[in-house]
C-alpha cells in the first residue's frame, strides 16, 4: 500500500492552484511579461525639472539632502516638483547607489542591466560614469547591455545579470539562480541584490513615464546597436516555503522579513510611506493600482494583504476578481479602464503609453500623475522582493481567484 502524507497532499493542490491561475492568465491576456518587445525612450520631458529659481524653502530644504551626493541633475529636479517624494525616496536611493553590502562592481553591473532592460536613457547615462569609477571599463558596460549571454570571465557576474533578467522578466527568482548565488554572496547579499534590481525597476518606470532626459554633463548613451533581448528560464511555481525565514514577532511577515538586514529595514520603507501616507490618490485608486500589480507579478501575498486588512480593498468598492480580469473586464468605468491599463503598460513596457498618459492627465494633476505612476513602480518592487524571498501567506489570507 502506498501512503500519502497529508502535507504532500496540502503541497500538491497548491502546486495545481497556482498552475490554475497561471494558465488563467495566459487565457484572460494579462499583459504580455515584461521585455517581450521593445519601446523606444521618449525624447523630451512629459513633466520638466523643476528650475532652482522657482523652488520653494519646502524644496530647497530636501535639495540639501541630494547635495551630499551631488545628485541634482534632471531626475531629482523632476521629482522635486513633489518634494515629499523627493524626500523619502532619497534614503533608500543612497543606500542601494553608494552603500549597500554589495561590491560596487557588482551593484554597478545590476543597475546597468536594469536601465538597459527598462531602456532608461537616464539611469544608464548616470551610472556609466558611476561604473567607471569603479573599475569596469567601456566594454564591461557595453557587455551589459548584450546581457548574461555574451562573453564574460567571472562566472558570478554573469550569473548577477541572469539574476537581474529573471527578477525584472518574472518576478521571482529560479531556484537553480538563488542557489548557486547564494554559494558566493551572503544573506545581506542576496537581499541587496533583490533590493537593487527592485529599486532601479521603479525609478526607471518612473523616469520613462515623466521623460526624464539624461543631463548634459553626461556623456553615455543607451547603445543602439544591441538587439533587445531577455532570456530566462519560464517562472517557476511559486514557493511554498521561504528562502528567507521571517524573525519572530506579530508584525507582517513581509516586515519581519525586511528586517534579517537591519540597514535596509532602516532605510526602505520611504516608496511605500508615499504611496500610502504621503500621495494625493484617493483610496479607491490606489488600492486598484496596487492590486493589478500584483496580481501581474504574481504576488499572492501583496493580493493578500490588500485584498485584506491592509488595503480593504472591497470596503473602497473594489471587487478583487474584476482587478484579476483586467482593463478588458466590462464592469469597470472609462477612467478606471484608464488606470488598470497605465498599471499593465508599466508592467511590460516600464512606461506608460502616449495614449494613456494624455487620457490620464486629462484627470489627473501632476502630482496625481507622478502618484499613480510611483504607486504601481513602488508595488512592483514590492511583489518583486515577495517573490524572491518566498514571504509565504497566512493559511486564512484570500488567495487568487481561480477562473
Amino acid at each position: 500500500m502506498i501512503t500519502v502524507s497529508r502535507s504532500f497532499l496540502l503541497g500538491a493542490l497548491i502546486f495545481v492552484q497556482s498552475s490554475v491561475v497561471m494558465d488563467a492568465q495566459a487565457v484572460r491576456g494579462v499583459p504580455a511579461l515584461p521585455g517581450t518587445q521593445t519601446v523606444s525612450p521618449l525624447t523630451e520631458a512629459r513633466v520638466s525639472p523643476l528650475p532652482s529659481i522657482e523652488w520653494t524653502d519646502e524644496q530647497r530644504v530636501v535639495s540639501e539632502l541630494y547635495a551630499q551626493t551631488g545628485d541634482l541633475g534632471n531626475a531629482f529636479s523632476t521629482m522635486l516638483r513633489v518634494p515629499e517624494l523627493a524626500e523619502v525616496v532619497y534614503p533608500f536611493l543612497k543606500y542601494t547607489s553608494y552603500d549597500s553590502t554589495l561590491d560596487p562592481r557588482h551593484r554597478e553591473l545590476l543597475i546597468l542591466r536594469v536601465a538597459w532592460l527598462t531602456q532608461n536613457a537616464y539611469i544608464w547615462a548616470d551610472h556609466a560614469q558611476v561604473a567607471q569609477e569603479v573599475g569596469l571599463d567601456l566594454a564591461d558596460i557595453y557587455r551589459i547591455a548584450l546581457g548574461p549571454g555574451a562573453d564574460w570571465d567571472d562566472a558570478s557576474e554573469k550569473l548577477l545579470l541572469q539574476f537581474a533578467d529573471e527578477l525584472f522578466r518574472n518576478s521571482s527568482v529560479t531556484d537553480a539562480t538563488w542557489t548557486t548565488l547564494s554559494e558566493k554572496f551572503d544573506l545581506y547579499n542576496m537581499m541587496d541584490a533583490v533590493m537593487t534590481v527592485a529599486e532601479f525597476t521603479t525609478l526607471s518606470m518612473l523616469f520613462n513615464s515623466l521623460g526624464v532626459q539624461p543631463d548634459s554633463s553626461a556623456t553615455n548613451r543607451l547603445p543602439s546597436d544591441v538587439p533587445y533581448s531577455v532570456v530566462v528560464p519560464d517562472r517557476e511555481p511559486p514557493l511554498t516555503r521561504p528562502r528567507i525565514a521571517p524573525e519572530e514577532g506579530d508584525s507582517l511577515r513581509v516586515v519581519r522579513t525586511i528586517a534579517r538586514h537591519p540597514e535596509v529595514f532602516r532605510t526602505w520603507g520611504g516608496n511605500t510611506s508615499f504611496v500610502n501616507r504621503l500621495s494625493s490618490l484617493t483610496p479607491h485608486d490606489r488600492e486598484l493600482l496596487i492590486l493589478r500589480i500584483g496580481w501581474n507579478c504574481q504576488a499572492e501575498y501583496e493580493w493578500a494583504k490588500h485584498v485584506g486588512t491592509v488595503g480593504r480593498a472591497r470596503d473602497h468598492g473594489l471587487e478583487p476578481r474584476w482587478i484579476a480580469e483586467g482593463p478588458e473586464s466590462p464592469r469597470w468605468e472609462p477612467w478606471q479602464v484608464q488606470l488598470l491599463t497605465a498599471t499593465d503598460e508599466l508592467f511590460r513596457d516600464a512606461v506608460i503609453s502616449d495614449k494613456t498618459w494624455k487620457e490620464l492627465s486629462e484627470l489627473y494633476n501632476t502630482h496625481q500623475m507622478m502618484s499613480i505612476v510611483m504607486t504601481v513602480g513602488t508595488y512592483r518592487f514590492v511583489s518583486m522582493a515577495l517573490n524572491a524571498f518566498g514571504v509565504q501567506l497566512l493559511p486564512d489570507d484570500e488567495r487568487f481567484p481561480v477562473f
